[in-house]
């Protein structure tokens, strides 16, 4: 059932940024929170919108200069060609978002706060040779904090991952699409394992930041159509291949949901990698950690930024780089 406990309302933004991505997409980026305070731009996870985690990102609105957008496909943005919609162009997707906040706001240090597939795309090297002329990311941030990226699971074997990622893929393309009402959706959401510990009105504000009215005003659909989900599920374990965490430095902290339970993941299963990044869990929290307990997430958020050095260069300054 809806939960009717609280209802999200969602602020008007300060400014609302058309950023291009390429030549037929644009980004709405929404600019939040304080001007003055640390510059954190956000993003979500695959399927999802970045308003949906308005009860986490709320909390930092005080005290922080927030940038938050969605992924291509999602969210505020129109529907494209699902050609496009790979890990190498929303790898590029995200360097050109943050170099066009540091273009059109100022340069500033930058802390990247990424959930899920976004945080994995953080990760990735360059896939682009239009992004960058060297293998390293210009991606203009001077710390990155991750939340739960479905790298690995430890407990399973090549195989095993590969199994697993095709089932996940095909679950993903049996996704039901269209829906006779917001209410239907909810109904459908809360029979889901991946929702049974949100915060009151998670599931509410989901029918309304992942649903659009239908072409034909007969009902909703998905914002981010299932295929386009299932596509990047299939793909997005074959380059986490690439991911070193052991050149992510200290201005990088991966936080997991809960690893005894099924709804999460460990960044890595390699062991060394784990000791050469700095890692933490929220106990009894899933894979949605940040909409089960965003209240200890915000928390992590401000500890982590108020100790990371930021009054250094952005690394590689991508705003000064050329890139659009």
């Amino acid at each position: 059932m809806m939960d009717m406990e609280k209802i999200w309302q969602l602020p008007k933004a300060r400014s609302v940024y058309e950023v291009r991505l390429d030549d037929h997409t644009v980004t709405a980026v929404r600019r939040h929170g304080n001007p003055d305070g640390t510059r954190i731009v956000m993003c979500h996870g695959i399927g999802l919108a970045i308003d949906l985690y308005y009860p986490f990102w709320s909390l930092l609105m005080d005290d922080f200069d927030l940038f938050v957008y969605d992924l291509r496909n999602h969210g505020w943005n129109a529907t494209g060609p699902r050609t496009m919609h790979t890990i190498p162009t929303l790898v590029c997707d995200q360097d050109r978002v943050v170099a066009a906040i540091h273009r059109l706001c100022g340069s500033r240090p930058t802390v990247g706060l990424y959930h899920s597939l976004s945080a994995v795309l953080s990760l990735l090297p360059s896939l682009n040779s239009e992004t960058v002329s060297s293998p390293h990311r210009v991606d203009g941030l001077a710390a990155r904090l991750l939340f739960d990226p479905p790298i690995h699971k430890s407990i399973f074997d090549d195989i095993a991952l590969d199994v697993i990622t095709e089932r996940h893929a095909a679950v993903a393309r049996r996704r039901m699409r269209r829906f006779q009402s917001r209410e239907a959706y909810a109904r459908y959401l809360s029979r889901s394992q991946m929702f049974e510990s949100v915060v009151p009105g998670v599931i509410e504000l989901m029918t309304r930041t992942t649903l659009r009215r239908s072409a034909d005003r007969s009902g909703y659909e998905l914002r981010c159509p299932p295929e386009y989900e299932a596509q990047i599920v299939q793909y997005v374990r074959s380059y986490s291949a690439l991911i070193d965490l052991s050149t992510c430095g200290q201005a990088t902290k991966v936080i997991g949901g809960d690893p005894t339970l099924p709804t999460s993941y460990l960044p890595t299963f390699n062991a060394d990698e784990v000791e050469a990044i700095e890692y933490d869990f929220i106990p009894e929290s899933g894979h949605l950690l940040l909409l089960e307990d965003p209240a200890e997430c915000a928390s992590i958020a401000r500890e982590f930024i108020a100790r990371i050095p930021l009054g250094i260069d952005l690394p590689g300054r991508a705003a000064e780089k050329g890139l659009p």
